[in-house]
């Protein structure tokens, strides 16, 4: 209590009787794979596909990270995390005879308020391109010029662009869309940006990211899987308590590959099942691997691989997907495609409706078509089926975790009480060090039952009345006077979450006579 010493008014600020729970985010994914270039096994944000371009490149022919990052953003993803694994460090290179250290085959050269970087080729062989920036050919505004690629003498391509961020021809977006050699990205602010002088700088190729991605040899699953203490693999993400989803694309592009073989490819799935295990909230999405029809799938699910575990789910088959790299369509893995719709569900819906019966958005054909029949054996294995339905496009059509405990059975039910357990926890900090009394257990029991009523009125619980939906415990009966002296506060909570309708059925019967005006609600 403050102290007064003379007479007056005193307006003191107190703090509020209650501290509202807010929900916390669900949508945040984390993909490990292989790049062409990017910093090694070191996990960076990216809001939007151009900056996952920016700093790891183009699609690239073989590998599957950047089918994976694109899918997410296209089908709704906000957020996520891209560790890079099995490659040489960025801005590793040989040292010219000068002894100025040479830009890395794929590292971007700056030209003034912009910088631009080769994109992959298969015969590159230590090649290297020459980027000129000179005047246009008649007079025009001051952020105008022309950008000239040269292999050798030859003028392999020539842009009439523009500096000033809008125009129809700003640098950036015409030569992201017409050039086939090249990329050009922001160095400064928007507002600072300007018209680079003239100038000729040469521009290193690197060879196809496939190559780029093995470093001086093959991937092997340690380097997914990685180490916590040094921050690699799946151990980089352990700092990072934003994560929800895990996947990884390119563990198939190894498999392909032939670095790594089945049993390869279920030590690493299964290292990624423990680490979201380990962390308590987060999702394992599993690609299968390519090529298998229903029977053999559901073989791997229940014999090879066997898995078990709530927080995990397999989606099946692969889907189809426009390759810009090769012009053609393409089969990648399903995952990151699997983790945007799940962001996409989160955010119209919430996080306790089941992500399925949604349009895979890019999505232009299945690897492999499946009937009603297989998937009648495939769904109670826990695989998710993606399926194409006339007129309704390619869809989810399942929403189980890999869990044998039907109480864990959903994906919803899964994430909504991790999405639960998480706002809670960071909702109830405050509790720590109070007094431990009556008054302490009735503030966190208001606080708490609040969260969840609004929960119940999103229609996240089960039940007509809130009574009905969830319950809050937190007295002398949790909390008797042993565990008061042991600095414990025990309170219990029990919800009842909404579970999907997985199998509608409408009863039909006929009637003759006037017994249908029988029929009342």
């Amino acid at each position: 209590m403050p102290t007064y010493l003379s007479p007056g008014v005193y307006v003191e600020e107190v703090a509020g009787g209650s501290r509202p729970i807010e929900g916390v985010g669900t949508s945040v994914a984390a993909f490990v794979g292989l790049a062409p270039s990017g910093p090694l096994n070191d996990p960076v944000l990216v809001s939007n596909w151009a900056q996952y371009v920016s700093t790891f490149g183009e699609f690239a022919e073989g590998l599957y990270l950047a089918h994976a990052v694109y899918g997410f953003f296209s089908n709704g993803g906000t957020a996520a995390y891209v560790v890079r694994v099995g490659g040489a460090p960025a801005g590793e290179g040989t040292r010219p005879a000068s002894g100025r250290t040479a830009i890395a085959p794929g590292d971007p050269v700056e030209l003034g308020t912009f910088k631009t970087s080769a994109l992959a080729r298969q015969d590159a062989n230590g090649g290297q391109l020459t980027v000129e920036v000179a005047d246009t050919a008649g007079e025009g505004p001051e952020d105008r010029f022309t950008l000239v690629v040269k292999e050798g003498d030859r003028v392999a391509e020539s842009f009439d662009v523009s500096a000033r961020k809008g125009a129809r021809n700003y640098v950036v977006n015409l030569v992201r869309q017409r050039s086939k050699l090249i990329q050009v990205e922001e160095n400064a602010p928007a507002g600072q940006l300007a018209r680079p002088g003239n100038q000729s700088v040469q521009v290193p190729v690197p060879s196809r990211p496939a190559e780029v991605a093995r470093g001086n040899g093959t991937v092997d699953a340690a380097e997914f899987l990685g180490d916590a203490s040094d921050r690699t693999g799946f151990g980089g993400l352990e700092a990072l308590d934003a994560v929800s989803v895990v996947a990884v694309p390119d563990l198939m592009a190894v498999y392909e590959r032939g670095e790594i073989d089945l049993d390869g490819v279920k030590a690493v799935q299964l290292g990624m099942i423990a680490h979201c295990e380990s962390m308590g909230d987060r999702m394992a999405i599993l690609d299968p691997p390519p090529g298998l029809n229903a029977r053999e799938i559901r073989e791997w699910r229940q014999e090879t691989a066997g898995y078990d575990s709530s927080q995990a789910a397999l989606y099946y088959p692969w889907i189809s997907v426009f390759d810009p790299a090769t012009g053609q369509k393409q089969n990648v893995p399903p995952s990151g495609h699997m983790a945007g719709v799940w962001a996409r569900n989160d955010t119209e819906r919430g996080v306790h409706k089941a992500p399925a019966n949604e349009v895979v958005r890019g999505a232009v054909d299945l690897e492999l078509q499946i009937t009603r029949g297989e998937q009648d054996l495939l769904n109670p294995q826990g695989i998710n089926c993606i399926r194409a339905f006339p007129g309704r496009g390619i869809r989810i059509w399942g929403a189980r975790t890999l869990a044998s405990d039907p109480a864990w059975r959903y994906l919803n039910v899964r994430r909504y009480f991790d999405y639960l357990e998480e706002s809670i926890l960071a909702g109830t900090q405050w509790v720590v060090f109070e007094p431990n009394d009556d008054a302490l257990w009735a503030r966190i029991r208001r606080n708490i039952s609040a969260f969840l009523v609004n929960e119940w009125r999103s229609g996240a619980l089960f039940g007509a009345r809130a009574e009905e939906a969830f319950y809050v415990k937190c007295d002398r009966d949790t909390n008797p006077p042993e565990s008061v002296d042991a600095g414990r506060v025990v309170c219990q909570i029990g919800i009842a979450p909404v579970k999907p309708a997985e199998f509608v059925v409408f009863q039909l019967a006929q009637f003759t006579g006037g017994g249908a005006g029988e029929l009342t609600e």
